[in-house]
Formats: structure tokens, sequence, C-alpha cells
């Protein structure tokens, strides 16, 4: 009989040959649908034939006759599964299981593209879709847009803001009715233009974004100052139709988000919701996904199209030296109210246009937050975040009995039980046909946060060995003590995970007086901050002289609220001019 550890190996060399062939799958389909790299395809079978001959020295040091490799993991020969006990989820019945894919096989570091759309198909976040440019969001990337979902909508409730839902189509004259907002969103309006074989009259728009859905009927509802303020959200999807290189999550066709829409009395009152509401943006990036960002204002010419002005949170990948716009507040002033007739009467019985607001989120949130933190085992999720933040697996061995795996079985659904009461999100996987090295390598690449080891010594001592997922440190709990010690180990890996991504980031944060300088911060792939003349000419010229090769030229992320000095004199390091403010400057997705 071969020893444990020699099963493990195969187990695991079986598994990474099932998850690489899953691989090779995948790229073909991407190719076929002519989103995919040919070479990619190759160099994963290369990958595939070596991890085959590694499968077979496996097998023959653990005295396994080899056999061809299907969907299941070697078993143990010890205790067979018991039919009438479920696995993961609770669902009881057959034991055999259809494969979960396992393993990345392009480093983030040095192939991070490849690196970025294996991990969000073999982590089980989507599925391509057979239009391209749209997803699947499978349940644990719900899941997680559910959470940043939940923490933003119990905030705005909280100022007053209603949710309502509006319709996904606009005709054609009222997209029209705001110039600079059409000519803004035109390129990327989706258009139904046909019902069945009949070509309807008139087009009609499929929702890019909803401010002229929405503003007629705020205009039949505003009457008078007692109406005031109006503040709606929905949470939905929309359509645009992209034609740059579609990255799940980050550039997508169409995707989910919240939209909020309000009307004010008073500007001021507009500035504040403005302010506010960035402030929450701030806050699902940093305090639910453990994301460092920027808050700051867009230059005149990324503001949002028809807006007075545009407020941002802005994300930096370093690994790309690329910057993503994380969410967007935007005070659009009295622009959309003058074309829509959105006015009420004053107490002094005048007549006044409202002040609008519109702000919005997305599932980019998800991707950003992958592209932080994962690795070249998967995902890492900050646990406030994560769909499950703990995952149980029991680990029997080859001598363990059957009483002796019944009493590992019950002793963790009572520490289940207990975590879940201590408000911890827990899963279970005591399934007994898969290796607890498989169990291991399918939860990393799942990103759990702690991984709660329950084996023979363990029992023994009366202990449970917790496994942080972002360090790989483990420790040990008393049964007694487990419940109690989780929720502050959770904490201490939220705050963790956020202090190591800052220090990413702000190594990435290079403050540049010259062009020469300029340069040679953006081409290192890091964000320059730079003082600036603040005018449209410049920041054009600045995107056309920075592109280099096939490199993206650089233009404004944001003008930071936090401003360093401004000696007198400075000048605007592209243009020569005097400098009005400091501006962060980078290649952006």
């Amino acid at each position: 009989m071969a020893d444990e550890g020699a099963l493990k190996a195969v187990a695991e060399a079986e598994a990474a040959v099932n998850s690489q062939g899953e691989i090779v799958r995948t790229l073909k389909e991407a190719v076929k649908a002519g989103s995919g790299d040919k070479a990619a395809v190759d160099a994963a079978v290369e990958q595939l034939k070596a991890l085959k001959v590694t499968l077979a020295e496996k097998q023959q040091a653990a005295g396994i006759e080899p056999a061809p490799t299907g969907g299941r993991p070697a078993k143990e020969k010890a205790a067979k599964p018991d039919k009438d006990k479920g696995s993961e989820g609770g669902a009881g019945g057959k034991t055999t299981k259809k494969e979960t894919k396992l393993g990345l096989s392009h480093p983030k570091a040095t192939e991070f593209t490849d690196w970025y759309t294996e991990l969000c198909v073999s982590s089980e976040l989507i599925s391509y879709y057979d239009v391209s440019g749209c997803y699947v969001l499978r349940p644990w990337a719900y899941a997680m847009w559910e959470v940043a979902q939940t923490f933003f909508d119990a905030k705005i409730k909280a100022m007053g803001v209603q949710n309502a839902y509006f319709p996904l189509f606009i005709t054609e004259d009222v997209l029209s009715k705001e110039k600079d907002h059409v000519e803004g969103f035109a390129p990327e309006v989706a258009w139904v233009t046909r019902a069945g074989d009949t070509p309807l009259e008139k087009p009609i728009a499929i929702r890019p974004t909803s401010e002229t859905v929405m503003y007629p009927y705020y205009a039949q509802w505003i009457r008078s100052h007692r109406d005031l303020p109006l503040r709606l959200n929905q949470w939905t999807n929309v359509v645009r139709w992209e034609f740059k290189y579609p990255t799940p999550f980050i550039r997508s066709r169409e995707f989910l988000w919240q939209e909020g829409h309000t009307a004010f009395a008073t500007k001021e009152e507009a500035d504040a919701e403005v302010a506010a509401i960035l402030e929450l943006y701030r806050r699902v990036y940093e305090e639910v996904m453990a994301v460092p960002v920027t808050p700051g204002k867009k230059s005149t010419a990324e503001q949002f199209a028809g807006a007075l002005y545009t407020t941002t949170v802005e994300a930096f990948i370093p690994e790309t030296g690329k910057a993503i716009q994380g969410a967007t507040s935007h005070c659009l002033g009295q622009n959309f109210s003058k074309m829509f007739n959105i006015e009420f009467e004053t107490e002094e019985r005048t007549k006044q246009l409202v002040w609008q607001n519109s702000w919005g989120f997305t599932t980019r949130t998800i991707g950003v937050m992958i592209m932080t933190h994962g690795d070249d085992k998967g995902l890492v999720l900050p646990p406030r975040a994560a769909p499950k933040q703990v995952v149980i697996i029991t680990i029997p061995n080859s001598k363990t009995t059957p009483e002796g795996l019944a009493a590992m079985t019950e002793k963790a659904a009572e520490l289940h039980a207990a975590l879940e009461a201590a408000g911890v999100r827990v899963v279970s996987d005591t399934r007994e046909n898969y290796t607890p090295g498989w169990k291991y390598n399918h939860w990393e690449l799942k990103g759990v946060p702690v991984r709660l080891e329950l084996g023979p010594k363990d029992m023994e001592k009366g202990v449970a060995v917790l496994a942080r997922r972002d360090t790989g440190t483990k420790e040990e709990a008393a049964w007694g003590d487990v419940a109690g010690r989780m929720p502050s180990l959770l904490e201490t890996i939220q705050a963790d995970m956020y202090t190591a991504a800052r220090a990413k980031y702000d190594a990435c944060w290079k403050q540049v007086t010259t062009w020469d300088e300029f340069m040679e911060a953006i081409n290192g792939r890091n964000m320059a901050l730079a003082p600036w003349a603040d005018e449209v000419e410049v920041e054009n010229d600045v995107k056309k002289r920075s592109a280099v090769g096939e490199l993206q030229g650089a233009k404004t992320l944001c003008i930071p609220f936090k401003q360093p000095e401004m000696p007198p004199g400075t000048l605007c390091f592209a243009s020569g001019k005097p400098a009005k403010n400091w501006a962060l400057w980078g290649r952006s997705y």
C-alpha cells in the first residue's frame, strides 16, 4: 500500500493534468471565437504533455498502474465514501463529482493578460458567451458583486436615496436631446432596428446610461421645492458596444452597475452629495476590496459627457503599469434640467431649474480586486469581499477508521455551526473522494481567506489548524477558541492585504516636474504626479507625445484632492506655461 504522501502526490499531479486539459480546451474555444491566441494554445498543450509525464512518474513511484487521466483525482484506499453523506453544499447522493479546474499556467509577473483571463475562468468566476465582449457571471463572481451591492445599498438608503427601475430602451429623439451627452456615447450605443421580421419605424437604443430615460419623468414629478430633493438609484445592466479588446469585468459590452440620479434645489446640496458618494466609492474599494485608490476630479477632457464636473477614484495595477477608473460621481449642474425642463417653484414662488447629479460603480470592482490581490495560485480574496471566508477541510488518512472519520466529520460540523453563529461565512469540504492536497489547491484557486484543517493529529490534540490564503502562515487554535479567534483573524487579514496593496500602489506614485522625469516614470510602469496648465490642448499633446511604439499615450487620471504645495512660478511640465495644479497622469485601461 502506498503511503499517504505518495498518494497525495499522485492526486495533485492528476489534478494538474485535468486542470491543464481544461485550460487547453478554454484557450481553443477562445481561438475559435476569434478572441484567443494560437501561440498560447500551443504553449498550453506542451505544458499538458509535460504534466502527463510527471503524473506517470508519480504513479510509478506510488506503485499505481498508470491509467488514462479523467475527471477524478486518485482515491484513498482507506475509508469508503458514505453515500448518505453530502459533500460541499450539503447535497447527498453520489460521491462522484465533476472535474473542478485547478492551477494556473501563466505567471502573473510576466504574462499578466493571459494570467488574468485564465484565472477568471479557472476560478469559476465567468464563462465565455457566444457574443463577443459578453460574459456569464458564475455564482462565485456574482456573490462578490452582492457583497459590494449590500454594503453600498445600505449606505445610500441611510442618506435618503430610494431604489427604482426604469426601462432598458430609449427612443432616438430622447437620447439625442442633450448634444454633448449623445456625442460622448454615440459610438457605443447599440440599436434595436427590427421586431421579428418587421423593421421598426424608428430605431430604439439600448441604454448606455439612463439620464435621458429618467429625466423626462423628473420633469413630471418635480413641481415644487417640496418635491426636492429627489434621490433615486437603480441596480441594473447597461450595454456599451465598445470595440476595444474586451477584458472580463474591466471592459465588456454588457455589465452590471448601480446608477444614482438626484435633483436638488441648490448647487451646495448637489456638491455635498457628489463628495459623499465618492467617499462611499472609496470605502467600497479600500474597506471592502482592500484596493487603494486616489480620489480626485477629472480634467475637462476626461469628465463625463454633459457634466459640470466629474469626480473619480483611480486604482492602479503595478504589473501592467496601467490605471483603472474605479467609480465616478458627477455634478451635472443645470445642463440636463435645461434640456428636459426640470424646474420647481421656490418658496418665493419663482421658477428655478434643479441641480442634478449622477453617480455609478460597476462589476469592474471585481476585476480590479482580482488584479490587485491575485497570485500564481489563484484568487486571493479580502475577507470582507469573499463569498466564503473560511473553508473547513477534513484530512483523513489511510489509517483513519470509519469511527475516526465519523468523529472528524462531526467535529467539522460543530466548528461550522460555531463559525456561522459568530457571523463568519463558512463552507465545509468533507468530500471523501478528493485528497486533501487537491482540496487545498481548489480552495486556494477560489481565494478563500482561511483554510481550517482538521486531521487525525488535530483530533488527538483537540485543535484545528488555521491557514491564511494571503501569506500561507498557519496557527493552531483549540476547538473552543476557533469561533472567537476567527473574526479577529479575518480583520487582520483584511488590514494586512490593504497595507500590502497600498505599499505597492504608493511605490508606483512618482512626483515629477519635467518632461524627461515624466516619461521615465510612465515608461517605468508608474503614475506621474506633475504640475500642469490644466488645458485640453496640453493634455491632447501629452497623449500624442507620450505614446511609445505600441504603448498608448498617457492621460490625466485625476486632479487629486490632496494637492502638494506648489511653489510660486511653477511651470507646466509639458507646455512650460504657468501651472495651475498637480495632476496624476498614467496609461490606463
